[in-house]
């Protein structure tokens, strides 16, 4: 079987810079020797390390391959939220007596009687702008490809490269909105973050239960169930028209009471993956999402803002007040053992606009062209709509 080592790749790049620089053979015991050997590949010159490649290597193989973003249901097009600036609430009023009961001889009722409609109207800014760019030379384009095909496939390879970036980009602004928005709860929407051991042992009158000890086997299946259903129950409640679930305002003394409600089909649900594929290979094998979570938009999460602490949180949010002016917490929020987030699709997202490409004259003088992306994402949070975070703890 002919397979390629580090070992074996490393020798040749050896084999390459030994015949592009006429020095010995290097040969690499670790990566920061490899490093050095394609450092002095690229001293060479691109010219006889062409040649060199053409006669070690075989053929060409251009690594790369296409990467989707993770929070892809977290865009909005830039029609609906481009422009996003302002959002009106409209505020309930209780409902008045029926003037028809209390008609009295000699008297009329006043039909033009004014009462205003009470509307708050909450505003949104923020924008990151990104650029980047590359240089193409041309005389090394000239030389390092075998023929016109070899070099179109490297310029294909190039813009899924760069495309692949900006993917990225898009996906770690979709993580940090959504890492504000749990922060952002956690700091001044309490009472809708739900810490599950908390709820469980109350309704079932085990105690004692940790993060830890809930994942033993037979702590774990009766949980797992239960928790199933609790998620349903709470995205159920959540299309109910009430004051719950979001943020509130008091606004010069009164009270602006936001009636919301998100049906199944508007509720975005993110999900730790490892946990749910413990539930998965233990207990459920997909009875809850496979028809439930068809209708919402869901997403397992493989992490929420660090790669190496998955179920941790680590921000210095931004938020509303209580009386409806932007907050920024004076210190960072941690929460440990995130399960998941449900909130209304208006609660949280991102738009991509303004994004093109375009390069840059031919540099007579240097030989090279630059390839310039630009792009601008708006972010935002609305705390005013529905949505709950969910903790496999106990609050502190």
């Amino acid at each position: 079987m002919n397979t390629m080592t580090f070992t074996q790749a490393a020798t040749v790049l050896s084999a390459i810079v030994s015949q592009a620089s006429g020095r010995t053979q290097i040969a690499p015991t670790n990566p920061a020797e490899f490093v050095a050997v394609a450092k002095v590949g690229l001293e060479s010159g691109y010219d006889p390390l062409a040649t060199a490649i053409s006669q070690v290597l075989s053929r060409t193989i251009f690594s790369v391959r296409p990467y989707n973003r993770k929070f892809a249901g977290l865009e909005a097009d830039s029609i609906r939220y481009g422009n996003h600036v302002r959002k009106l609430n409209y505020i309930d009023q209780d409902p008045e007596e029926d003037d028809r009961i209390k008609l009295v001889d000699g008297q009329s009722i006043d039909q033009y009687a004014v009462k205003k409609p009470q509307v708050l109207q909450t505003n949104f800014y923020g924008e990151s702008v990104y650029q980047a760019h590359i240089t193409i030379y041309r005389d090394q384009l000239d030389v390092a490809f075998s023929g016109p095909e070899e070099f179109t496939r490297f310029i294909s390879g190039l813009m899924e490269h760069m495309q692949n970036q900006i993917e990225k980009w898009h996906e770690e602004t979709a993580r940090a909105t959504v890492a504000n928005f749990i922060a952002g709860k956690a700091a001044s929407d309490s009472a809708n973050v739900i810490y599950l051991l908390d709820l469980y042992e109350a309704e079932t009158g085990l105690t004692g239960l940790t993060a830890q000890s809930i994942k033993q086997p037979a702590n774990f299946v009766p949980f797992t169930k239960w928790l199933f259903g609790y998620l349903k129950t709470v995205s159920d409640m959540m299309t109910e028209r009430s004051v719950k679930f979001h943020k509130n305002f008091t606004i010069g003394g009164a009270a602006k009471l936001i009636h919301r409600h998100t049906p199944l089909d508007r509720q975005k649900i993110y999900l730790y993956a490892k946990e749910l594929n413990n539930m998965d290979a233990s207990v459920v094998s997909g009875t809850f999402h496979d028809d439930y979570l068809k209708i919402a938009d869901y997403e397992r999460v493989n992490f929420w803002q660090a790669i190496d602490a998955p179920m941790e949180i680590k921000a210095t949010p931004g938020y509303n007040d209580a009386d409806g002016s932007v907050h920024a917490n004076p210190s960072a929020v941690t929460l440990e053992n995130v399960l998941g987030v449900i909130f209304d699709e208006e609660a949280a997202g991102y738009t991509v606009i303004n994004q093109w490409q375009a390069n840059s004259p031919f540099n007579a003088r240097g030989g090279y062209t630059n390839m310039f992306w630009h792009f601008t994402d708006r972010y935002w949070n609305d705390f005013t709509e529905n949505g709950v975070v969910l903790i496999l703890d106990h609050s502190a």
